[in-house]
Protein backbone atom coordinates (compact mmCIF):
# COMPACT_ATOMS: atom_id res chain seq x y z
CA UNK A 1 0.00 0.00 0.00
CA UNK A 2 1.37 3.38 -1.01
CA UNK A 3 0.92 6.37 1.21
CA UNK A 4 0.42 9.86 -0.12
CA UNK A 5 3.51 12.02 -0.27
CA UNK A 6 1.52 15.20 -0.90
CA UNK A 7 2.45 16.29 2.63
CA UNK A 8 4.61 14.84 5.34
CA UNK A 9 1.62 14.25 7.60
CA UNK A 10 -0.84 12.87 5.02
CA UNK A 11 -1.83 9.22 5.13
CA UNK A 12 -4.17 9.20 2.12
CA UNK A 13 -3.51 6.56 -0.52
CA UNK A 14 -1.19 8.27 -3.02
CA UNK A 15 -2.91 7.10 -6.20
CA UNK A 16 -6.34 8.06 -4.90
CA UNK A 17 -5.14 11.38 -3.50
CA UNK A 18 -3.77 12.37 -6.89
CA UNK A 19 -6.92 11.39 -8.81
CA UNK A 20 -9.26 14.30 -9.66
CA UNK A 21 -12.65 13.84 -8.02
CA UNK A 22 -14.32 14.25 -11.40
CA UNK A 23 -12.85 10.83 -12.29
CA UNK A 24 -13.62 9.09 -8.98
CA UNK A 25 -15.31 5.72 -9.45
CA UNK A 26 -15.62 4.47 -5.86
CA UNK A 27 -16.97 6.83 -3.18
CA UNK A 28 -16.51 5.20 0.24
CA UNK A 29 -18.86 6.35 2.98
CA UNK A 30 -17.33 6.09 6.47
CA UNK A 31 -19.36 6.42 9.66
CA UNK A 32 -18.11 9.60 11.33
CA UNK A 33 -19.02 8.19 14.73
CA UNK A 34 -16.40 5.45 14.31
CA UNK A 35 -12.99 7.19 14.09
CA UNK A 36 -11.23 3.83 14.44
CA UNK A 37 -12.23 3.19 10.81
CA UNK A 38 -10.85 6.46 9.43
CA UNK A 39 -7.25 5.40 8.87
CA UNK A 40 -8.09 2.19 7.01
CA UNK A 41 -10.48 4.17 4.82
CA UNK A 42 -7.76 6.73 4.06
CA UNK A 43 -5.30 4.03 3.05
CA UNK A 44 -7.84 2.07 1.01
CA UNK A 45 -8.07 2.07 -2.77
CA UNK A 46 -11.30 4.07 -2.70
CA UNK A 47 -11.00 6.94 -5.16
CA UNK A 48 -12.82 9.27 -2.78
CA UNK A 49 -13.61 9.00 0.93
CA UNK A 50 -16.72 10.58 2.48
CA UNK A 51 -16.93 11.13 6.23
CA UNK A 52 -20.62 10.55 6.93
CA UNK A 53 -22.23 12.79 9.56
CA UNK A 54 -25.76 11.99 8.51
CA UNK A 55 -27.47 8.61 8.11
CA UNK A 56 -25.39 6.31 10.34
CA UNK A 57 -24.96 8.79 13.21
CA UNK A 58 -27.65 8.81 15.92
CA UNK A 59 -29.13 12.13 16.96
CA UNK A 60 -27.32 12.17 20.29
CA UNK A 61 -23.99 11.43 18.62
CA UNK A 62 -23.89 14.24 16.06
CA UNK A 63 -21.63 16.55 18.06
CA UNK A 64 -19.04 13.87 18.81
CA UNK A 65 -19.05 12.68 15.19
CA UNK A 66 -18.53 16.24 13.99
CA UNK A 67 -15.57 16.64 16.33
CA UNK A 68 -14.09 13.39 15.00
CA UNK A 69 -14.21 14.72 11.45
CA UNK A 70 -12.74 18.09 12.38
CA UNK A 71 -9.78 16.37 14.06
CA UNK A 72 -9.26 14.05 11.09
CA UNK A 73 -9.34 16.79 8.45
CA UNK A 74 -7.06 18.97 10.58
CA UNK A 75 -4.47 16.27 11.13
CA UNK A 76 -3.41 14.83 7.78
CA UNK A 77 -6.55 13.10 6.56
CA UNK A 78 -8.50 14.25 3.52
CA UNK A 79 -11.93 13.62 2.13
CA UNK A 80 -15.46 14.76 1.54
CA UNK A 81 -18.04 15.25 4.27
CA UNK A 82 -21.68 14.24 4.08
CA UNK A 83 -23.29 16.89 6.21
CA UNK A 84 -26.80 16.64 7.59
CA UNK A 85 -29.80 17.69 5.51
CA UNK A 86 -30.32 21.41 4.99
CA UNK A 87 -33.67 21.03 6.75
CA UNK A 88 -32.07 19.60 9.91
CA UNK A 89 -30.84 21.40 13.00
CA UNK A 90 -27.29 20.18 12.35
CA UNK A 91 -26.66 21.46 8.81
CA UNK A 92 -25.44 24.89 9.82
CA UNK A 93 -23.21 23.55 12.62
CA UNK A 94 -21.70 20.96 10.25
CA UNK A 95 -20.74 23.56 7.66
CA UNK A 96 -19.36 25.98 10.22
CA UNK A 97 -17.19 23.26 11.75
CA UNK A 98 -15.63 22.01 8.51
CA UNK A 99 -15.18 25.40 6.84
CA UNK A 100 -11.54 26.00 5.93
CA UNK A 101 -10.22 22.65 7.17
CA UNK A 102 -7.03 21.71 5.26
CA UNK A 103 -8.21 18.20 4.40
CA UNK A 104 -11.68 19.12 3.14
CA UNK A 105 -12.16 18.16 -0.51
CA UNK A 106 -15.88 18.82 -0.81
CA UNK A 107 -19.33 18.43 0.69
CA UNK A 108 -22.04 15.87 0.02
CA UNK A 109 -25.52 17.32 0.56
CA UNK A 110 -28.12 14.65 1.34
CA UNK A 111 -31.79 14.87 0.37
CA UNK A 112 -31.11 17.51 -2.27
CA UNK A 113 -34.43 18.56 -3.75
CA UNK A 114 -33.97 22.15 -4.94
CA UNK A 115 -31.12 23.93 -6.77
CA UNK A 116 -30.91 26.72 -4.20
CA UNK A 117 -30.08 24.16 -1.51
CA UNK A 118 -26.81 23.37 -3.29
CA UNK A 119 -25.94 27.00 -3.92
CA UNK A 120 -26.70 28.02 -0.34
CA UNK A 121 -24.59 25.14 0.99
CA UNK A 122 -21.69 26.09 -1.28
CA UNK A 123 -21.84 29.70 -0.14
CA UNK A 124 -21.97 28.75 3.54
CA UNK A 125 -19.01 26.36 3.47
CA UNK A 126 -16.91 28.83 1.40
CA UNK A 127 -16.63 29.69 -2.26
CA UNK A 128 -14.97 27.13 -4.47
CA UNK A 129 -15.76 24.08 -2.34
CA UNK A 130 -17.58 21.59 -4.59
CA UNK A 131 -20.93 20.13 -3.56
CA UNK A 132 -21.97 16.61 -4.43
CA UNK A 133 -25.77 16.66 -4.63
CA UNK A 134 -27.23 13.42 -3.29
CA UNK A 135 -30.70 12.98 -4.75
CA UNK A 136 -32.91 10.65 -2.70
CA UNK A 137 -36.53 11.65 -3.32
CA UNK A 138 -39.08 11.91 -6.11
CA UNK A 139 -38.94 15.72 -5.89
CA UNK A 140 -35.17 15.64 -6.24
CA UNK A 141 -35.42 13.45 -9.33
CA UNK A 142 -37.97 15.78 -10.91
CA UNK A 143 -35.67 18.77 -10.23
CA UNK A 144 -32.46 16.97 -11.25
CA UNK A 145 -31.73 19.17 -14.26
CA UNK A 146 -32.16 22.39 -12.29
CA UNK A 147 -29.97 20.99 -9.53
CA UNK A 148 -27.29 20.04 -12.07
CA UNK A 149 -27.29 23.59 -13.41
CA UNK A 150 -27.14 25.23 -9.99
CA UNK A 151 -23.98 27.18 -9.02
CA UNK A 152 -21.88 24.99 -6.75
CA UNK A 153 -23.07 21.59 -8.01
CA UNK A 154 -20.10 19.34 -8.78
CA UNK A 155 -21.68 15.93 -9.46
CA UNK A 156 -25.02 14.23 -8.93
CA UNK A 157 -25.41 11.02 -6.91
CA UNK A 158 -28.41 8.75 -6.48
CA UNK A 159 -29.39 7.63 -2.98
CA UNK A 160 -31.12 4.45 -4.08
CA UNK A 161 -32.21 3.18 -0.66
CA UNK A 162 -33.94 6.36 0.45
CA UNK A 163 -35.36 6.91 -3.04
CA UNK A 164 -36.96 3.46 -2.86
CA UNK A 165 -38.42 4.31 0.55
CA UNK A 166 -39.80 7.58 -0.77
CA UNK A 167 -41.37 6.12 -3.90
CA UNK A 168 -41.98 2.46 -3.09
CA UNK A 169 -40.10 1.16 -6.15
CA UNK A 170 -38.47 -2.25 -5.96
CA UNK A 171 -34.78 -3.02 -5.59
CA UNK A 172 -34.58 -3.89 -9.26
CA UNK A 173 -32.53 -2.37 -12.10
CA UNK A 174 -35.61 -1.87 -14.26
CA UNK A 175 -37.54 -0.18 -11.46
CA UNK A 176 -34.63 2.20 -10.84
CA UNK A 177 -33.92 2.86 -14.53
CA UNK A 178 -35.99 6.04 -14.70
CA UNK A 179 -34.24 7.65 -11.74
CA UNK A 180 -30.81 6.73 -13.06
CA UNK A 181 -31.66 8.03 -16.53
CA UNK A 182 -32.88 11.33 -15.13
CA UNK A 183 -29.58 11.87 -13.33
CA UNK A 184 -27.58 10.93 -16.42
CA UNK A 185 -29.51 13.31 -18.67
CA UNK A 186 -29.37 16.09 -16.07
CA UNK A 187 -25.62 15.57 -15.73
CA UNK A 188 -25.17 15.98 -19.48
CA UNK A 189 -27.33 19.10 -19.61
CA UNK A 190 -25.48 20.61 -16.66
CA UNK A 191 -22.07 19.79 -18.10
CA UNK A 192 -21.04 17.86 -14.99
CA UNK A 193 -18.73 14.84 -14.56
CA UNK A 194 -20.53 11.47 -14.68
CA UNK A 195 -23.38 10.74 -12.28
CA UNK A 196 -22.76 8.48 -9.28
CA UNK A 197 -24.91 5.42 -8.61
CA UNK A 198 -26.13 4.14 -5.25
CA UNK A 199 -24.32 1.45 -3.25
CA UNK A 200 -24.52 -2.32 -3.39
CA UNK A 201 -25.77 -4.11 -0.31
CA UNK A 202 -23.19 -4.53 2.46
CA UNK A 203 -21.81 -8.06 2.36
CA UNK A 204 -23.09 -8.72 -1.16
CA UNK A 205 -21.05 -11.37 -3.01
CA UNK A 206 -18.62 -10.18 -5.66
CA UNK A 207 -20.84 -11.51 -8.46
CA UNK A 208 -23.72 -9.32 -7.29
CA UNK A 209 -21.49 -6.24 -7.05
CA UNK A 210 -20.24 -6.88 -10.59
CA UNK A 211 -23.84 -7.14 -11.81
CA UNK A 212 -24.72 -3.89 -10.03
CA UNK A 213 -21.77 -2.16 -11.68
CA UNK A 214 -22.83 -3.49 -15.08
CA UNK A 215 -26.15 -1.70 -14.64
CA UNK A 216 -24.34 1.42 -13.47
CA UNK A 217 -22.36 1.43 -16.72
CA UNK A 218 -25.35 0.52 -18.90
CA UNK A 219 -27.29 3.47 -17.55
CA UNK A 220 -24.43 5.84 -18.36
CA UNK A 221 -23.28 6.50 -14.80
CA UNK A 222 -19.58 6.77 -13.97
CA UNK A 223 -19.23 6.24 -10.23
CA UNK A 224 -20.73 4.33 -7.33
CA UNK A 225 -21.21 4.88 -3.63
CA UNK A 226 -19.61 2.17 -1.48
CA UNK A 227 -20.53 1.08 2.05
CA UNK A 228 -18.36 -2.04 2.22
CA UNK A 229 -14.58 -1.73 1.92
CA UNK A 230 -14.40 -5.27 0.51
CA UNK A 231 -16.25 -4.00 -2.57
CA UNK A 232 -13.86 -1.18 -3.46
CA UNK A 233 -11.58 -3.18 -5.74
CA UNK A 234 -14.50 -4.74 -7.59
CA UNK A 235 -16.13 -1.35 -8.18
CA UNK A 236 -12.88 0.24 -9.38
CA UNK A 237 -12.23 -2.53 -11.89
CA UNK A 238 -15.82 -2.75 -13.11
CA UNK A 239 -16.11 1.01 -13.69
CA UNK A 240 -12.77 1.30 -15.50
CA UNK A 241 -12.02 0.71 -19.19
CA UNK A 242 -11.94 -3.07 -19.62
CA UNK A 243 -8.86 -4.98 -20.75
CA UNK A 244 -10.58 -5.49 -24.12
CA UNK A 245 -11.22 -1.76 -24.47
CA UNK A 246 -7.63 -0.96 -23.53
CA UNK A 247 -6.32 -3.46 -26.07
CA UNK A 248 -8.52 -1.98 -28.80
CA UNK A 249 -7.49 1.58 -27.90
CA UNK A 250 -3.80 0.66 -27.90
CA UNK A 251 -4.09 -0.90 -31.37
CA UNK A 252 -6.07 2.08 -32.66
CA UNK A 253 -3.51 4.57 -31.39
CA UNK A 254 -0.61 2.52 -32.77
CA UNK A 255 -2.28 2.48 -36.17
CA UNK A 256 -2.78 6.23 -36.01
CA UNK A 257 0.88 6.77 -35.12
CA UNK A 258 1.81 4.59 -38.06
CA UNK A 259 -0.02 6.84 -40.47
CA UNK A 260 -3.25 4.88 -40.90
CA UNK A 261 -5.29 6.24 -43.79
CA UNK A 262 -8.73 7.63 -42.99
CA UNK A 263 -11.07 5.19 -44.70
CA UNK A 264 -14.51 6.37 -43.56
CA UNK A 265 -16.37 8.88 -41.43
CA UNK A 266 -16.15 6.73 -38.33
CA UNK A 267 -12.37 6.96 -38.06
CA UNK A 268 -12.08 10.25 -36.19
CA UNK A 269 -14.81 9.38 -33.64
CA UNK A 270 -13.11 6.01 -33.06
CA UNK A 271 -9.76 7.70 -32.63
CA UNK A 272 -11.28 10.16 -30.15
CA UNK A 273 -12.76 7.26 -28.16
CA UNK A 274 -9.40 5.47 -28.15
CA UNK A 275 -7.71 8.58 -26.75
CA UNK A 276 -10.36 8.90 -24.04
CA UNK A 277 -9.93 5.27 -23.04
CA UNK A 278 -6.16 5.73 -22.88
CA UNK A 279 -6.46 8.85 -20.74
CA UNK A 280 -8.89 7.21 -18.31
CA UNK A 281 -6.85 4.03 -18.07
CA UNK A 282 -3.70 6.06 -17.41
CA UNK A 283 -5.47 8.08 -14.69
CA UNK A 284 -6.50 4.84 -13.00
CA UNK A 285 -3.02 3.34 -13.32
CA UNK A 286 -4.21 0.68 -15.79
CA UNK A 287 -2.72 1.75 -19.10
CA UNK A 288 0.59 0.01 -18.47
CA UNK A 289 -0.88 -2.79 -16.38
Amino acid sequence: MTVSSSSADSIRNARAAALPAKLSRSWLLVNAAMPDRFESAQMSEADSVIFDLEAPVPEDGKDDARDNVVRALSDGMSGWVRVNSITSDHWSADLEAIKGLPGLRGVMLPNTELPEQVTYTSMRVSAGVPVLALIETALGIENATRIAEAPGTFRLALGTNDFRKDTGVADDPIALAYARSRLVVATRVGGLPGAIDGPSTVGAPRERVVQDCEWTMKMGMAGKLVLDTDQIGTVNIALSPSSEDRKWAREMLQQAEGGMTISDGSYLPRLSRAKKIAQLADSYGLWNA
